[in-house]
């Protein structure tokens, strides 16, 4: 990744390359980090903010730090940057793309929430060419703001919430950072959990990246982290469950299922090896399902509850499950 930098001496109006943003009020009070990341898609963070401390970026004329809050009014001066070869993964087509407007379970002026199929990361990099926030823009290519409000993991299913305004994407997030937002998913346990309900509050450590991904263990020296499992289903060798997150911690359904001994079905990370429902019941990925997300409305009092249908695939599983219980004629 390298940037274009001005021929000194030259005129700034006459800089190849050179983009001046003026910021409007949907953007004022965003960091200036956060606003020129959204702008310069598929820069990686670390360059962002070589080209704040470098100077490049300026802020009505003015250098500024990272954490600066823009103004509306404000001119941002963005100098030109590049990916390097290999980096920027394949182009999307609007016509390529056009299926992931199927899958938008809501849709209003503030936001939306789509269906993610597992498989389908939410953004690319990390060898991922692409990923929903990709898919969505090449869709809709006059849209003008399009962010992600926040994340599931790549094998994750279910309800994703994106932001079509910048004062919604920060009321949204506020909702998540405060513990205000209602997710509810649908997961299998490999075996039977005996209680009704369980909480397992244990504290999560980020310790290291497995294949470019966090692997994650329960520690005293993690952040807290809580989730509660309702019993959904009893079933030969697993249980279905309902799951609130307390928290939002990374793979925290997954690393405190592990934690109680009854690690969800199909996890290659934290699960079984061999698999018992893998083996029994055909299941081809991980069983884990955004089943419902419930936020206030960044624009008025209601509540925007949004539920997505368990997938076919999971369907069928837990039918093969049901009829292992069923004595034989």
């Amino acid at each position: 990744m390298n940037a274009d930098h001005p021929t000194p001496g030259q005129p700034e109006a006459n800089r190849p390359g050179v983009l001046t943003v003026t910021v409007d009020t949907e953007e004022a009070n965003r960091r200036l980090d956060n606003f020129l990341v959204a702008r310069l898609k598929g820069v990686p963070r670390t360059h962002v903010y070589r080209i704040i401390r470098s100077g490049e970026v300026r802020v009505n004329s003015r250098r500024v730090l990272a954490s600066h809050r823009l103004e509306a009014g404000d001119r941002v001066r963005i100098p030109p940057v590049r990916q390097a070869p290999g980096t920027a993964g394949r182009p999307v087509r609007a016509g390529s793309a056009a299926w992931v407007e199927t899958r938008i379970l809501y849709e209003d002026p503030d936001l939306l929430v789509l269906d993610k199929p597992t498989g389908l990361a939410v953004h690319g990099g990390s060898g991922v060419s692409l990923g929903a926030v990709e898919l969505l823009r090449a869709a809709r290519p006059d849209a003008r703001f399009l962010e992600l409000v926040h994340r599931l993991d790549r094998d994750t299913s279910g309800c994703l919430m994106f932001a079509k305004r910048a004062s919604s994407l920060r009321q949204l997030q506020a909702q998540f950072r405060a513990g205000e937002v209602e997710k509810i998913y649908l997961a299998l346990l490999v075996g039977r959990l005996r209680a009704e309900e369980r909480l397992v509050d244990a504290p999560l450590l980020t310790t290291e990246r497995r294949g470019g991904e966090r692997h994650v263990r329960v520690d005293a020296d993690g952040k807290p982290a809580a989730t509660r499992m309702t019993v959904e289903e009893r079933l030969p060798g697993a249980t279905l469950v309902r799951v609130a997150l307390l928290t939002g911690r990374t793979h925290q359904i997954r690393v405190h299922a592990a934690h109680i001994g009854l690690p969800l079905a199909g996890d290659p990370r934290y699960g079984l090896d061999p698999d018992p429902v893998v083996d029994q019941a055909g299941l081809q990925r991980l069983f884990l399902h955004a089943a419902s997300i419930a936020v206030a409305s960044p624009r008025d009092e209601r509540v925007i509850r949004v539920t997505s249908p368990l997938p076919e695939d999971l369907r069928a599983v837990l039918a093969r499950l049901r009829a292992m219980r069923r004595p034989a004629r």
